[in-house]
């Protein structure tokens, strides 16, 4: 049979083909006469054809067929054929176990080869391809090795160690470490370090082990710094960097919240920190090292100043990576040593004008965690700079973080204003979607600004409609203090001069405008409708909404016609009803402001934890709001989630829904219904007996069922047990529950009712109010 061609000759021949398929076309072919050559067992021109065969597989062609030939190779007595065929077991060897087990058994006669080369490639291809079953067969030769005094050899074997030391093997390599760091070869040095750490991170044991060792690390670190010139280990002057890194991480771990560890590196830190030449790129990681170590241990607090100002020179550097990590470090620093890092803070603005987007990001976080009460009218400024002139990227995250410094840190409420209303003319469209309501908020409980806030909006209005939560907000106020605004009652700064079919020309024109969103005209028209109270222009004003109660959008139709509606039925209500809103105090929480309906716009409206405040109009306003959506007969139904915690049947479930007077029906919006009668005891004609029938009409039943009642003091309250806690689907049965009613003043009955469900998997929650008990019922 003729010799197979060389590597050479087939890199050569494939790099000549012109398609793909030429490209294929060689390959098979090749394969084809090497497979033939296997099944001959060939062993003069095996170590060529499975070189051959690697370097297909790098092209991305199938190799496997040649698993068994290299084991084969790795058999050989021959150092060329043992190198191809452990390169080739670890490029190709798949998890089949019967080839685990013959590999196993290779490397297990290579470790103990008298050659250290044949030894060295047993242990580079255990470090490759080891799994943990291999690894703990052959620990023990492992171990072996890590005692020898071959430098060539322990060098890499405390690498193999670094992948077999699981837990359970750590005890056995631990004698062998300790006298690893007496090591004078440098690579062994730096392997030996590499292990430590590792076993250090892996287990508590081993690092409250390795803390003594910590004198001896000081000791290789000085005489590393301290040394003169050696052409072996420099680099651009500096002596062995690789293993000085190595040595300060492994220090980083020993000391962190151990404090005699850490007093006996405080000085080694401060001569690394001080006598390390920045001016090239290898000093500059040995310091950030060192800046690293000095923060994660317990060191000395001028130890620390010295290490943020490390990073302040940083900064200053070229190199935007240099920079990139100084303010990352930074960052996580600047809770624990706010002042040291606040010395910088002219150089951390600066690298907001940076021309690296990641540079400019990390300068604006870190900018944020330093304003404080000191300093907020000076970074405020440089941060809205900012905002003005940044990528839109950096808008949003940027418009939020002045929110929350402004509101946490505003040295007035005129500054505080102002400071969101730059940003909202800035940077609009990006803010967070509770920025309106919050903004209105901090409007609403300024009352001395009311004037001077309502000027600005309104001029802002003029100049520029596209920035939608400022429209929104100008919108609002504009509605609640347009009067102020005609008058021209503003002290704070010069008040213009305009009337009150300016303003109408304003708002209509964004009800009109295609900039304008569907929400936006929602606090356009509400606006109007307010200022009809407000100005005397109101058959104007009569005039648009009317225009809008035929409108296609839903919501602003809804809107008109109930405005509408006021004019037209109940004119006498609207002075009351659009009147301005009242200061909102914020709840304990200090949570977001939550959003209710109020006089048909979202406006909002702190709730109360325990429950919501009473409604104060008389009960005929109440019964003609009823009549506004529909009669009498209509019952406003609230539906939550489930408490966490069952309000109590007396006083919080009297508060919840005001004096609105409702029918003795209630109709679910799962179409539930719920029916009462009545009958007197006889003992006692001061006893009414009331007996509630629930059905239910929806397609699934609803569980859980749970009827609770409150009346007021001068009544007394008897709930009996329910028929059943399940009321069946479509009206397939009712379930019954008895109330006893003690009215010793035959006063007419108000009942307060709860109800709680579960409908298809989720918890529902009925509140509501019956006022019309027949009053014969006491008779």
């Amino acid at each position: 049979m003729p010799a197979p061609i060389r590597l050479r000759e087939l890199i050569r021949t494939i790099r000549t083909a012109r398609t793909q398929a030429e490209e294929r076309e060689m390959i098979q072919k090749e394969c084809a006469a090497i497979r033939s050559s296997f099944r001959e067992e060939d062993n003069t021109y095996r170590c060529r054809n499975v070189a051959k065969l690697l370097y297909m597989h790098m092209l991305g062609y199938p190799a496997h067929f040649g698993q068994l030939e290299c084991l084969k190779l790795i058999a050989s007595q021959k150092f060329t054929d043992k190198r191809i065929g452990y390169l080739g077991a670890m490029l190709l060897l798949d998890e089949r176990q019967d080839v685990h087990l013959l590999m196993t058994n290779c490397i297990k006669n290579d470790l103990n080869h008298s050659t250290q080369y044949v030894q060295g490639l047993a242990l580079c291809t255990l470090g490759c391809m080891g799994s943990s079953e291999m690894c703990r067969d052959l620990a023990g030769e492992v171990e072996k090795l890590l005692k020898t005094s071959n430098s060539y050899l322990r060098k890499k074997v405390s690498l193999i160690v670094v992948k077999c030391c699981v837990p359970e093997l750590m005890e056995m390599f631990l004698p062998a470490t300790k006298n690893l760091l007496s090591e004078k070869n440098h690579g062994v040095l730096h392997t030996s370090v590499v292990l430590l750490t590792e076993m250090c991170e892996r287990s508590p044991d081993m690092l409250a082990h390795f803390r003594k060792l910590v004198p001896q690390l000081v000791r290789i670190l000085k005489n590393l710094i301290m040394s003169g010139y050696s052409p072996e280990h420099d680099v651009s002057g500096i002596s062995d960097p690789f293993l000085q890194v190595r040595i300060l991480r492994l220090l980083r771990i020993l000391g962190k919240s151990d404090d005699d560890s850490s007093e006996a590196m405080n000085d080694i830190l401060a001569q690394v920190a001080t006598n390390t030449e920045t001016s090239k790129n290898v000093g500059n990681a040995i310091l950030y090292e060192t800046v690293l170590t000095i923060m994660d241990i317990k060191s000395e607090s001028g130890l620390r100043v010295l290490a943020i100002n490390i990073l302040g020179r940083f900064l200053l550097n070229n190199d935007k990576n240099i920079r990139y990590v100084a303010l990352t470090s930074l960052l996580k620093t600047v809770q624990t040593d706010h002042n040291a890092v606040q010395r910088h803070r002219s150089t951390i603005v600066d690298c907001l004008k940076d021309l690296d987007v990641s540079i400019k990001r990390r300068a604006m976080e870190l900018s944020f965690a330093l304003v404080n009460g000191n300093n907020i009218r000076g970074m405020m400024k440089e941060l809205l700079y900012f905002l003005d002139s940044c990528d839109p990227e950096f808008k949003a995250d940027c418009a939020s973080g002045v929110f929350l410094a402004a509101e946490k840190y505003a040295p007035s409420k005129r500054w505080h204003i102002d400071t969101i209303m730059r940003v909202l003319t800035t940077a609009g469209s990006y803010v967070r979607d509770d920025s309106v309501p919050n903004l209105i908020q901090l409007i609403t409980n300024s009352v001395e600004m009311h004037a001077y806030t309502v000027q600005r909006l309104y001029k802002a209005l003029l100049d520029d409609i596209s920035q939608q939560p400022l429209v929104q907000v100008a919108s609002w106020c504009i509605g609640e203090y347009g009067d102020l605004l005609v008058s021209g009652q503003c002290e704070e700064e010069e008040p213009i001069q305009v009337t009150e079919d300016e303003v109408l020309d304003v708002l209509e024109g964004l009800l009109v405008s295609n900039l304008s969103t569907p929400v936006t005209r929602g606090y356009s028209l509400t606006a109007i409708m307010k200022l009809s109270t407000r100005f005397s222009s109101v058959n104007r004003i009569k005039k648009v909404v009317s225009i809008y109660g035929s409108s296609i959008d839903v919501e602003l139709q809804q809107r008109a016609v109930e405005y509408n509606a006021l004019f037209k039925k109940y004119d006498h209500m609207r002075p009351a009803l659009l009147e301005r809103m009242p200061i909102m105090e914020k709840s304990a929480s200090n949570g977001p402001t939550e959003i209710v309906q109020t006089n048909g716009e979202t406006e909002p409206s702190v709730v109360e934890p325990k429950h919501l405040p009473p409604v104060t109009q008389p009960v005929n306003q109440a019964n003609d709001l009823l009549d506004l959506l529909g009669g009498n007969d209509v019952v406003p139904v609230i539906q939550t989630t489930m408490p966490t915690k069952p309000a109590s049947a007396g006083g919080e479930l009297l508060d919840l829904l005001g004096d609105l007077s409702l029918s003795g029906r209630i109709y679910h919006i799962f179409k539930s219904f719920y029916d009462f009668t009545f009958e007197r005891a006889n003992p006692n004609p001061n006893i009414a007996v009331i007996t509630i029938h629930a059905s239910n009409s929806t397609e699934a039943d609803m569980t859980d069922f749970v009827f609770q009642a409150a009346v007021p003091k001068t009544f007394q309250l008897q709930l009996l047990s329910p028929s059943s806690n399940v009321v069946p689907a479509l009206n397939q049965g009712t379930v019954t529950q008895v109330i006893r009613v003690l009215n010793p003043q035959k006063q007419q009955l108000r009942m307060r009712i709860k109800l709680t469900y579960t409908l298809k998997g989720s918890p529902v929650q009925d509140l509501a109010e019956v006022n019309n008990f027949p009053p014969q019922s006491w008779q």
